[in-house]
């Protein structure tokens, strides 16, 4: 049914989203006869595993017959569980020896090498040649979808959908951050690398976005909806198709991971154009990993900008949603991925929180003074030191950067002593947050009182009044930020005020007033409730066990274990 559409489709021919695609990579299979090859694909297909075989007959079955919750049965238990079994520290079997199973199914065979090579990603360490096909293989995946004269009968589940898009941005993040060590790359590498320049190309994988996006209609479409349009209509012939509309909205988001790892936070934001942050029925809302990916992306784009409210307001909503539903996605392959990205968003909110003093939910408060409690003391201290444990959070925590460009081989030495990315969005972000660290330290002297004389608080400080004077129109203009209030447009907003402490400088005396918040005594209370209420059922289960285990005779390991101790003491 695919495949005799699909093997029509030529990969470079009059395909607009990759520029030049793929280039030769001089890498070509070894020369054998007929007889040896039937021999190896024999060989091939009898070393899979029984188990294995019989999932890649369903997994093709379900994919011709359009069953997508099987598909998604397949794809997020069986296959991670298979892989724990029979491919944990080895590849998956090679594309050629599966085509046997699947009678030749050419579509069903660039799905498996996506599944392929997005394994050795994660397990293994591919080598160019292994990236050089991956990307080829995206490519053809790409063109068959988006160069059709209609829309392709293909539907996947969408967090098989998402993982497409995610992986792809991701095996470009690793190409660009591989060529670029440089230092560390072979001669043979370094013409390779060379000699395929389109390979990865920051153009092409830009192209394969906005492509996606632009068939789906996407944009339009959220459009349609925020404005009570009609939304089939603005979708048009391949946007009311779920594979089409799901694969331009997870583009969307791909492109504001991109963005950030290209370093343009305001591109980042204004891509988010239409797509509703706080809404629970929002299409990203439907994976796991797409929803902390968002607020993830955004609260960075947002702390980059020193919009640090924004930020800590992100940061603060997904972790809550994440620490929530914990125990729901635990038995999920993505649990891991979460779970990283989560503590990644509890260190910048660490920083965000240190730099701007924006109350934050209780729970995530407690957590940031169990995890990072003398971290945050030190930051709000200032000084070098503060500057130290900002600059380690930072790059624990913030995306890995990339040069869009490739190096200039013809001088290694000077492209190897280039600046990383990391280190340069560094000194951006620390240059604002050394303006910033004045604001906690100022705060908490101004807090202990009503009226201050200026040169009280300079010798408190130990600077110059002309210098405090200074440092108090910095806090002054640091506590006023630019909040976003809702809307389609994730750079608009009001400017606010982020503090709950303000002053007024009247010549040479200080006015200060605080507004403060009355503690919320049911949360404290609802949350001691609970934890009371684990011990006492910890208790109980070990009672419990402990009364079962009490007529079941002891085995003679016990006994002895036991004896040992009695010997000892």
């Amino acid at each position: 049914m695919y495949q005799d559409n699909y093997e029509d489709l030529e990969f470079g021919g009059d395909v607009e989203l990759v520029a030049n695609s793929y280039a030769n990579a001089n890498i070509a299979d070894g020369e054998l006869d007929e007889e040896e090859l039937i021999m190896q694909a024999q060989a091939g297909v009898q070393s899979i595993p029984e188990q294995v075989r019989n999932f890649l007959g369903h997994l093709h079955r379900n994919l011709v017959n359009c069953n997508v919750n099987d598909l998604a049965y397949n794809y997020e238990n069986q296959f991670v569980r298979l892989t724990e079994k029979f491919y944990a520290k080895g590849p998956w079997p090679e594309p050629q020896y599966v085509a046997a199973l699947v009678g030749d199914d050419g579509l069903f065979l660039t799905l498996y090498r996506e599944l392929y090579y997005r394994h050795i990603y994660s397990r293994l360490h591919p080598s160019m040649e292994t990236r050089f096909r991956s990307f080829e293989n995206y490519c053809d995946l790409f063109n068959y979808i988006l160069n059709s004269d209609g829309p392709i009968e293909l539907e996947l589940p969408n967090q098989w959908l998402w993982d497409i898009v995610d992986e792809f941005i991701y095996q470009f993040q690793s190409f660009c951050t591989h060529r670029s060590r440089v230092g560390k790359r072979t001669p043979e590498d370094i013409e390779l690398l060379k000699d395929n320049s389109q390979v990865w190309n920051t153009y092409s994988v830009l192209n394969v976005l906005y492509s996606l996006i632009q068939k789906s209609n996407i944009s339009k479409q959220l459009e349609a909806g925020q404005q009570g349009g009609d939304v089939i209509e603005a979708a048009g012939e391949f946007g009311v198709r779920p594979l089409y509309k799901m694969l331009g909205y997870f583009s969307i988001v791909g492109l504001v991971r991109v963005h950030c790892m290209l370093g343009d936070y305001t591109l980042a934001l204004q891509t988010m154009e239409n797509i509703e942050l706080g809404n629970s029925r929002a299409l990203f809302t439907r994976v796991t990993a797409c929803h902390v990916t968002v607020y993830y992306y955004v609260g960075f784009s947002y702390l980059m900008m020193g919009r640090y409210a924004d930020a800590i307001q992100s940061f603060a909503h997904i972790l809550t949603f994440v620490s929530r539903t914990k125990q729901y996605h635990q038995r999920s392959y993505q649990f891991d991925a979460v779970n990283k990205k989560a503590e990644q968003m509890y260190a910048l909110l660490a920083i965000a929180v240190s730099l701007s003093p924006v109350r934050v939910d209780e729970n995530i408060h407690s957590y940031l003074r169990e995890k990072y409690g003398d971290q945050q003391h030190k930051m709000q201290r200032g000084g070098d030191e503060a500057v130290d444990i900002i600059s380690e959070l930072y790059l624990f925590a913030c995306p890995k950067f990339i040069m869009p460009n490739p190096p200039n081989y013809a001088d290694l030495e000077a492209a190897s002593k280039a600046v990383e990315p990391q280190s340069f969005q560094l000194k951006i972000f620390l240059r604002e947050a050394r303006l910033q660290l004045v604001v906690p330290t100022l705060r908490s002297f101004l807090r202990l009182y009503t009226t201050m004389d200026l040169d009280r608080l300079s010798s408190f400080l130990d600077m110059k009044p002309a210098e405090l004077r200074n440092q108090l129109m910095v806090y002054k203009q640091r506590c006023r930020q630019l909040k976003w209030i809702g809307g389609p447009s994730l750079l608009s907003g009001e400017v606010t005020s982020t503090t709950d402490l303000d002053f007024a400088l009247q010549e040479d005396m200080i006015f200060i007033a605080e507004s403060r918040v009355g503690r919320r005594y049911a949360d404290w209370f609802i949350r001691n409730t609970n934890k009371v209420q684990d011990l006492i059922n910890n208790q109980e289960n070990r009672q419990k066990i402990t009364i079962a285990n009490a007529g079941k005779p002891k085995s003679e390991e016990t006994i002895a274990a036991a004896a040992a101790a009695a010997v000892e003491a």
